[in-house]
């Protein structure tokens, strides 16, 4: 799994009931034709990244069919999880923009 392309939002608490920095991100995945997550659609990955006084982390997120939209019904492995983690520590600036 390859991260290709990204959008990212700052997500705002008007309300202050959340701790940290939320950042929602929709990244365009380059997925090899052997892998079972593959589509001919394409995939994609949303996630909510959160950067707290405690470390940064991923606290939710779904894969999704690139041209439908649909739900796709996979988990990342751990390996995966600490790249999308890495790049969206990397990227997040962006969303304040």
């Amino acid at each position: 799994m390859k991260i290709t392309e990204h959008e990212v939002e700052k997500l705002e608490d008007p309300f202050g009931l959340l701790s940290g920095e939320r950042y929602e991100f929709f990244l365009t995945l380059e997925v090899d034709e052997e892998d079972e997550l593959y589509s001919d659609n394409g995939v994609g990955l949303r996630c909510i990244y959160v950067r707290e006084e405690n470390g940064d982390k991923i606290t939710s997120y779904h894969f999704f069919e690139q041209e439908s939209e649909k739900v796709l019904d996979f988990e990342l492995e751990e390996d995966e999880e600490e790249l999308v983690l890495s790049y969206c520590k990397e990227h997040a600036a962006e969303g304040e923009e």
